[in-house]
């Protein structure tokens, strides 16, 4: 990369994954400051790993300043983020609590379009209220819903703040009204024709004709990604569809950025992203294990996608992921002699009895039930016994397994816009708090 393309981009990150994988320090900087000089767009990201190597060599005082530098000459960047989010979580640990808002405050500041900043928004409040400072924790929980309403940490805000949403100790005995749009998303690609099939509901026509007509799916527009995620969603292909849709985001030419961010000011969006698939199992499934069906959903979402005949790696088959051995410890608790894992009745059957399962080894404690059904109620046992339990947000911080950590706030995160898009009193309380969610429900409510 560096000899045979050395202003592409992508040498940009070769220069720091060799800095990376390399035994000598001395080599690293060298890589690092080659990226530092030639890509200016990396070199906050090259300064903060640059620190990481001047401490391994036993120079702190240097790896010192290298962080302020990523502070004061990118403080707009994702590594300053980082490092800042860092250094508070440092503070927190020692029950400095002060210091740790003031550090999480800066990313709000500093660093609002950061994929860290709705978790520092949302601890900004946390950390007040251990300061004594209701008034200002209510505003930070508020900031949340307002800038990042889709988030986990807006549910986790909303419930704070007393709203009606559930938190992990009631969520799973909640029964939410859902009210469905009427009508469907509107292909912004493809021919009159095309989007006529789809509008009739002949959506294996129109996927045959998306089928002729898309002929750029190696570098699609926008409007043809989307698309081919609605086609694909229309035929069940729901893995593919919602990666199509949710994949925009990556886009980086500015341009397509505004289109994308168009895109998600309209329903279509939203009710794509989040799909009600095999609705009908799912609410008899939930209501006969007494668990809410919104949560079922999203726990569903999370693990397959929605699909039926989707195999791990490991050998967890179908919408919930059941392993096989599993699935028969079930089938032996029900007395269910007979069932086929990619049937998605007998496998919403298994999958919503082992989460009646997990709840109930943890006494309907919603979060340790979603962290069992990831990682095993073994796991989760060991965590509270080596953790404690004060705190479920400091909880889920400390949870070791990062695709468990992850998988718990997918998993709420899901539920919360299913909850955010669909029930009408959340959807417009929500409202109150954000433009952007306000024009969503002004267009579901269409």
């Amino acid at each position: 990369m560096t000899q045979e393309f050395p202003d592409a981009e992508e040498t940009a990150t070769a220069l720091l994954r060799m800095a990376e994988i390399t035994t000598q320090p001395q080599d690293a900087l060298t890589y690092l400051d080659t990226v530092i000089e030639r890509f200016p767009d990396r070199a906050a990201e090259a300064l903060l790993a640059r620190a990481d190597v001047l401490e391994s060599m036993q120079s702190p005082e240097s790896a010192s300043q290298a962080r302020q530098s990523v502070l004061t000459q990118y403080s707009d960047s994702e590594a300053a983020a980082e490092l800042r989010w860092k250094q508070a979580e440092r503070a927190a640990a020692a029950g400095d609590a002060r210091t740790a808002w003031e550090w999480a405050r800066q990313i709000v500041m500093e660093n609002g379009d950061s994929e860290l900043a709705p978790e520092a928004a949302y601890w900004v409040g946390k950390w007040a209220v251990q300061m004594g400072q209701q008034d200002e924790a209510n505003k930070a929980f508020e900031y949340v819903l307002t800038h990042y309403p889709e988030s986990y940490y807006a549910w986790r805000s909303a419930s704070t703040l007393g709203w009606d949403v559930g938190d992990f100790t009631t969520v799973r005995q909640q029964i939410p009204q859902v009210v469905k749009p009427i009508s469907q998303p509107v292909p912004p690609a493809g021919s009159a024709a095309l989007q006529e099939l789809y509008r009739l509901g002949q959506y294996r026509d129109a996927w045959a004709t998306w089928q002729v007509e898309f002929d750029n799916p190696m570098q699609p527009t926008v409007a043809q990604q989307f698309t081919d995620g609605l086609m694909r969603l229309s035929v069940g292909d729901n893995l593919n569809g919602i990666f199509m849709i949710s994949s925009l985001e990556w886009r980086e030419k500015p341009e397509e950025q505004l289109e994308y961010q168009a895109l998600k000011r309209q329903k279509g969006y939203w009710q794509a992203l989040y799909p009600f698939p095999f609705l009908e199992p799912i609410n008899a499934w939930s209501q006969q294990r007494r668990l809410n069906p919104m949560l079922v959903t999203a726990l569903i979402r999370q693990e397959s996608r929605f699909e039926p005949q989707i195999e791990s790696v490991a050998g967890a088959v179908g919408l919930m992921q059941v392993m096989p051995d599993t699935a028969d410890w079930v089938a032996s608790q029900i007395g269910l002699e007979q069932y086929t894992m990619s049937d998605p009745e007998d496998n919403i059957t298994l999958g919503t009895w082992y989460l009646d399962y997990t709840h109930r080894e943890y006494d309907n404690n919603s979060l340790f039930a979603v962290a069992s059904y990831n990682a095993g109620p073994g796991s989760v046992a060991d965590w509270i016994d080596r953790f404690g339990f004060s705190d479920p947000d400091v909880f889920v911080e400390q949870i070791p397994f990062p695709e468990t950590k992850g998988y718990v706030e997918s998993v709420f995160e899901n539920y919360w816009n299913y909850l955010r898009l669909y029930n009408p009193e959340v959807s417009q309380r929500l409202a109150q708090y954000s433009e952007a969610h306000a024009a969503t429900v002004s267009s579901l409510s269409e």
